[in-house]
């Protein structure tokens, strides 16, 4: 007697791999995703090959996502001190002997050139979670003076390169986790007090310190430089304001509904710098208006909602912090930016997340979504 069983399909082989995925966090990212291959498809229409790198590098996310996900979170947790040891090792390489260019030394040539600061954008906030996992139950002021180490030290290398932009992504990142683990609000407040007015201050000296030329202490000379335009982009028009006045331009000119798709003449006639990357939202903003741009901010309000809610209800305080710091990490890339392109917050080169063009960044935010997607599955396989 024979016995026959029947051979599972192709699609029955992979079911196990989609199980458990989160469809509202998928579709969401899948949205910003196309929104930003048309963007990329107007603004680098003669931009070499802008458009098919762009397609590339948002494949090369989606299968990070992928891969990432089907790692479940008590695996993910293995990672985090030896990723972290390798970022710190490598911006400590970088400081004694990285590659220098355009006056910033971010980079390291290992066979290929890297620039390991784009690692602790993962790796902060796996470490700072694993740290809190380690002495859940028994929290105290010690700990948290620790994780604060633990996340000024990295953010210091970075800052020391200079590179403003990764420094403002990873240190959000850090204390992200840091009060979703709890940090009293006596040690919040009063450094967001101090910094505010430390801000009013400087707007109120800003025009004596920026028209007299005078060198701030702690800032470098295109930090300084990137602040008094800020402030006052006209004082250079055609110099250090140009990004800024255009980019306003572009914004404004797209008025309600916008101009149409591969209609923004700003776009075209080539007068927005870095149209394909840092002020992409410019381009998209003239093409497509105000409601574009609401409707851009709502796809991310709901990518951030969901993440939010994903860390709500993660199984244990490991995935609780992970997801609700990668979380803040695309809403400090959105925020950053929609910001400098607008003029309210200085050129800092943060990308706008799955529209700007950048291998690296989009790499990273595949592997944020392939954490997040992760923490979810492990809530949905395993009951707790």
């Amino acid at each position: 007697m024979s016995y026959h069983f029947a051979q599972p399909t192709f699609r029955q082989r992979l079911a196990p791999y989609w199980e458990g995925f989160d469809a509202p966090l998928a579709w969401a990212a899948l949205a910003l995703a196309l929104g930003g291959l048309f963007t990329m498809y107007s603004a680098g229409y003669d931009h070499g090959t802008r458009f098919p790198d762009h397609a590339r590098n948002i494949l090369i996310a989606g299968a990070l996502l992928f891969s990432v996900a089907q790692i479940p979170p008590h695996r993910l947790i293995q990672f985090a001190v030896p990723l972290y040891s390798v970022g710190v090792a490598l911006l400590l390489a970088v400081a004694l002997f990285g590659l220098t260019k355009k006056g910033a030394r971010r980079w390291l040539n290992v066979g290929v050139v890297i620039q390991p600061s784009e690692i602790m954008k993962i790796a902060m906030p796996l470490m700072l979670s694993w740290w809190f996992q380690r002495q859940e139950g028994h929290l105290r002021r010690k700990d948290f003076a620790i994780a604060a180490l633990i996340l000024l030290v990295p953010v210091g290398l970075i800052v020391r390169q200079p590179d403003l932009g990764t420094a403002i992504l990873v240190l959000a990142a850090g204390l992200a986790v840091l009060y979703f683990a709890g940090l009293d609000w006596r040690w919040i407040v009063p450094p967001l007090v101090l910094g505010v007015l430390a801000f009013a201050g400087l707007i109120v000296w800003s025009d004596e310190l920026c028209a007299t030329g005078v060198r701030w202490p702690l800032l470098h000379d295109y930090q300084q430089q990137r602040v008094c335009t800020l402030l006052d982009p006209s004082r250079d028009p055609l110099g250090k304001g140009f990004h800024i006045i255009q980019g306003m331009i572009a914004i404004g000119s797209g008025g309600l509904f916008g101009k149409g798709f591969m209609a923004g003449t700003q776009t075209h006639l080539e007068f927005i710098p870095e149209r394909t990357t840092d002020f992409i939202f410019a381009a998209f903003s003239e093409e497509f208006g105000l409601f574009g741009g609401i409707c851009l901010m709502v796809g991310y309000g709901f990518l951030l909602l969901r993440g939010l809610q994903i860390a709500l209800n993660a199984p244990n305080l490991f995935s609780r912090l992970l997801a609700g710091s990668v979380t803040m990490i695309f809403f400090t890339y959105a925020f950053v930016n929609m910001g400098m392109v607008s003029g309210i917050l200085p050129v800092v080169g943060v990308p706008l997340p799955f529209v700007s063009y950048g291998g690296t960044a989009m790499a990273t935010l595949g592997l944020g979504l392939g954490i997040l997607m992760s923490i979810a599955r492990s809530k949905r396989l395993v009951p707790t």
